[in-house]
């Protein structure tokens, strides 16, 4: 991509733009608001609608961002690792607008009960029909994490999501939690409901025996006569942070060199555009910027990172543009490009907010959320307990959501120990509202999510907390392989994100007593990716949760945030303590 010299001041300029602009609206009714939020003039002659990691939630929600998201070596104090103020502070976003709460977690409860809830398909789909309107044969690209993420899409496997999407229009998909519904269900999905409406593209999914393509690379479409590819990128790790048997004959992996000759290809056959949809994981993403040459933009996904404005990353073939729209269906990202003399040579790139106070609910897909919910709206709705504290999941170490999670599993199951996995999935839950079985789904609904207790030595659970800490903060965002630390009940600990492998994890203790590395400890956990697990025949976590939460006497106190003591960081515009 050939971009202009304007290319510095549309990085800067669009967040100042709608921070600015917005802060004039700030006390607006929500007619204003949402004229001045979604007003983005069409630019150029090729637009992408984006969303990304919508994890099955149909429904508007509340979702608190994270305050934890360091960024370490080369990416300190760069996107996406900015968190709170910084992050504002670096896009020219104006404190207490409505683009400010929806890409921060300041002031997050009173901004929360100000702006409303967030996402829901209805809304998002009156977003995607106002865009398309504006931009006459915009493709809308789906970045993957659709079909889990709540109770109907568990129930359903995953038909829900598929009949909304459908309906929604998206485009073109790729995939990543999709592929723990298993293979037969994923390629049913594929070969029967998405035929001749909606591509499935994944360059990087290949057959373990004989290395055949299980899906399309790319597809090249038409947009108002210029040729576009896209590129699908599966989550490359799926294999490891997912049960290995779910996939058990497709092989994954970043595949940089495939990527190349994919691009190649489609620019061969005539694609005057080309454009990745991504699944990588935004450290990935910006990396393999630098590495594969002829990508104009990637747009992607993973990390649920939400960004207003776009990354530029240089590469010997020219430069690519990098996004990532964030998750939970609460943001639209929009690309427009514009082509001379067959290359892009100038963009516009906005991230839209999707809130369900500022933009009414489509009707049809309104009606059809109405109906694949009908069956379920009993089960979902049972009040379990009404939290005294917001439950929250999002964050590098620790969550309030996740707290209670281990709080039960200890509880229930006698252990001195727990551990929940570092998802990034889940929703929140503001001081006063209820638990309901809908949203201990929504913070547990997957295919493997069996409850265990199992006797780990001390030196076992530092190997573990070890392990996970690299996968998060390996200075290599290829040795990056998904989702946050591992989430820890009873258990103290401290943590040095920059340390080298094995040395990050130290001073564990229990009960203020020192872990001993032959001792064994009664750990608790869920979502084992072993293959005997389906056989052993433990609860599934939400059976163990709701146990607790119905002998809680029908409120939940404020949880009290187990996390590590974290040092050699400080200070970093990733980690506000």
């Amino acid at each position: 991509m050939n971009l202009t010299k304007r290319e510095l001041l549309q990085v800067l300029g669009a967040g100042a733009a709608a921070g600015m602009g917005l802060g004039t609206y700030a006390e607006a009714d929500a007619a204003t608001a949402s004229n001045a939020l979604y007003d983005f003039p069409k630019f150029g002659q090729v637009s992408f609608l984006h969303m990304t990691d919508c994890h099955a939630q149909l429904k508007p929600i509340y979702f608190r961002e994270p305050s934890i998201n360091i960024g370490l070596g080369d990416m300190k104090g760069q996107l996406p690792h900015l968190v709170g103020e910084y992050l504002l502070q670096a896009t020219k976003i104006r404190p207490g607008t409505v683009e400010a709460h929806a890409l921060t977690f300041l002031n997050f409860e009173n901004a929360a009960k100000r702006y409303g809830k967030v996402g829901g398909f209805a809304h998002l789909a009156t977003l995607v029909k106002r865009m398309k309107a504006s931009r006459p044969g915009a493709l809308l690209l789906d970045g993957g994490d659709t079909w889990q993420g709540s109770g109907t899409s568990l129930w359903t496997q995953g038909q829900d999501m598929v009949e909304a999407a459908k309906l929604l229009g998206v485009d073109v998909m790729t995939g990543h939690w999709e592929f723990t519904l298993g293979m037969e269900r994923v390629k049913e999905i594929i070969d029967k409901d998405f035929a001749g409406k909606v591509d499935f593209v994944a360059q990087n999914v290949k057959t373990q025996d004989f290395g055949d393509p299980v899906f399309k690379p790319y597809v090249i479409r038409e947009i108002n006569g210029v040729p576009c590819a896209i590129i699908g990128q599966a989550f490359p790790y799926t294999p490891i942070a997912n049960p290995r048997y779910m996939v058990a004959d497709w092989a994954f992996g970043i595949q940089d060199e495939n990527m190349q000759l994919m691009v190649n290809e489609a620019r061969a056959k005539g694609a005057q555009v080309v454009v990745v949809l991504s699944h990588n994981g935004m450290d990935v993403d910006l990396k393999m910027a630098t590495r594969v040459s002829g990508i104009d933009a990637i747009l992607g996904g993973h990390t649920h990172d939400g960004m207003p404005v776009a990354s530029i990353v240089a590469n010997k073939g020219g430069k690519t543009i990098v996004t990532n729209a964030g998750s939970n269906s609460k943001f639209l990202g929009v690309l427009d490009l514009e082509i001379k003399n067959k290359k892009v040579v100038d963009f516009r790139y906005k991230l839209l907010p999707v809130f369900a106070n500022m933009l009414p609910p489509d009707k049809e897909m309104d009606a059809l959320i109405t109906k694949v919910r009908a069956p379920y709206e009993v089960k979902l709705a049972e009040k379990l307990a009404v939290t005294e504290g917001t439950l929250y999941r999002r964050g590098n170490f620790n969550g309030t959501g996740d707290q209670l999670l281990v709080d039960a599993l200890m509880d229930v199951q006698g252990a001195e120990i727990a551990f929940s996995p570092g998802f990034r999935w889940g929703t929140t839950l503001l001081p006063g509202q209820t638990i309901t079985r809908e949203w201990l789904m929504d913070m547990t609904a997957t295919t493997y999510s069996y409850a265990t207790v199992t006797e780990m030595t001390g030196e076992t659970i530092k190997t573990v907390l070890e392990d996970v800490a690299d996968n998060l903060f390996n200075p290599d965002p290829y040795y990056q392989q998904g989702g946050d630390m591992v989430r820890v009940g009873g258990l103290q600990y401290s943590c040095k994100p920059n340390a080298s492998m094995g040395q990050r994890i130290d001073n564990m203790q229990l009960n203020g007593k020192a872990i001993e590395a032959g001792k064994k400890y009664k750990v608790a956990g869920w979502a084992p990716v072993a293959e005997e697990a389906r056989s052993q025949g433990n609860k599934m976590v939400w059976d163990v949760v709701e146990t607790w939460l119905k002998a809680s006497g029908g409120k939940i106190a404020p949880r009290r945030l187990n996390t590590p003591q974290i040092s050699g960081i400080e200070p970093n515009p990733g980690y506000i303590g």
